[in-house]
């Protein structure tokens, strides 16, 4: 036995050998009396070299001073657990996590056990998951700019408000997320017809933003060359069909080409909600689709799928997607094509000018939630007479 050793640390030794962290106990002059082998092998020191050591040997400067505050405040509290580092030999640093427990001795000398759990694995995982963390950060920021621009492109393509011959438009988008699937065009043919379009492509998001825009291309493609609604509508549908070829995918259209004097529009539709048109009167009527939903079915558009409507001034029609329909109340009610129905009524009242916000702010008031879908809406009036300057 070591005389030196007080008796009940020889008797602790065995049990503080076993234990698979670093174990020293100090005494209250803070001079180690005790070191396990773990603890030497940590630090490759042995531990005869430790033994009558204090931390000044081992820590300096401001790693010292952190260290006896951390001594104080054991010895204050009869016990401590912090993080800090282990110093080895070769000079690395061992991150670790101290614990500190006061203990008295039979003779009422107060020590310190004192252990050191290795964390270095614990660190090299939270470094890798810095390192993922700021990976992943780069590369949200990365796909928030192309995000932006690709909200940039696909508002380039939203329609647009205008005043051709004695039609006025007034146009509204907005996407559920940053892009969205529908679309709109307002765009003349040529001098003597304006073509008026909404399109809503099934789910949300860049999928269907993508696929929106390739939509949109081939669309704008039919409209140059002057194709037919209803043939427009049937080559949309096949060209979906045979070339996308998305399982489960689909979109609805609604389109309308109206002659520059505002008296007559071939109107064509698949699968999208019934236009809203609201004569001076305020007599309302919809104009229904003829066609299923586009992009599933080769035969979705029949040969019969546009209809002529004469126009006269004052008339009002209001083409949208669903997103204006599918908004739920408090109580859970849906809006629905009625309830958008009169909306759109009320709202003929007004100047042109005003129709759209007052529409706007009636869903508003009735939707409870945010905004769950995309929105597009095209509104056009039949007005007396173009403005003053125009053809």
């Amino acid at each position: 036995m070591d005389l030196n050793k007080p008796e009940w640390l020889v008797q602790m030794e065995g049990i503080l050998e076993t234990l698979n962290e670093g174990v020293l106990i100090v005494d209250d002059c803070n001079r180690i009396v005790f070191v396990n082998e773990c603890m030497a092998q940590m630090t490759q020191y042995a531990a005869a070299e430790a033994l009558g050591r204090t931390p000044a040997h081992f820590y300096q400067g401001d790693d010292l001073a952190f260290l006896n505050q951390q001594i104080a405040r054991s010895e204050q509290v009869g016990r401590n657990r912090y993080e800090f580092y282990l110093p080895r030999r070769d000079g690395a640093r061992i991150p670790v996590v101290i614990g500190s427990r006061a203990v008295e001795d039979p003779d009422g000398r107060v020590f310190a056990v004192v252990t050191f759990t290795d964390i270095t694995e614990q660190k090299r995982a939270e470094e890798k998951l810095r390192e993922a963390n700021a990976q992943l950060a780069r590369r949200a920021r990365e796909i928030e700019q192309e995000l932006q621009l690709a909200q940039r492109v696909q508002q380039s393509l939203a329609p647009k408000c205008m005043r051709w011959g004695r039609v006025a438009v007034e146009t509204f988008y907005l996407p559920v997320s940053t892009i969205g699937g529908d679309f709109g065009l307002v765009t003349p043919f040529d001098d003597r017809h304006l073509n008026l379009i909404v399109c809503d492509v099934s789910g949300h998001g860049i999928s269907s933003a993508l696929i929106a825009n390739r939509i949109y291309t081939e669309t704008m493609s039919l409209l140059e060359r002057g194709v037919a609604v209803g043939e427009m509508l049937r080559q949309l549908n096949r060209f979906v069909v045979q070339q996308i070829r998305v399982g489960g995918f689909f979109f609805t259209m609604a389109a309308m080409r109206l002659r520059e004097d505002g008296q007559r529009m071939t109107f064509a539709s698949g699968g999208h909600p019934p236009a809203i048109w609201v004569a001076p009167s305020g007599e309302t009527r919809l104009l229904e689709t003829k066609s299923t939903v586009l992009g599933l079915l080769e035969d979705a558009v029949p040969a019969d799928a546009e209809h002529d409507y004469e126009l006269s001034p004052g008339d009002r029609v209001a083409l949208y997607t669903d997103g204006f329909i599918e908004v739920w109340n408090q109580r859970g009610e849906q809006l629905g094509v009625q309830g958008l129905r009169e909306f759109v009524r009320r709202a003929a009242k007004l100047p042109f000018a005003e129709m759209k916000e007052a529409l706007l702010k009636d869903i508003e008031a009735w939707r409870h939630g945010s905004v769950s879908d995309d929105m597009s809406l095209v509104l056009f009036e039949v007005q007396e007479r173009p403005p003053a300057g125009h053809p």
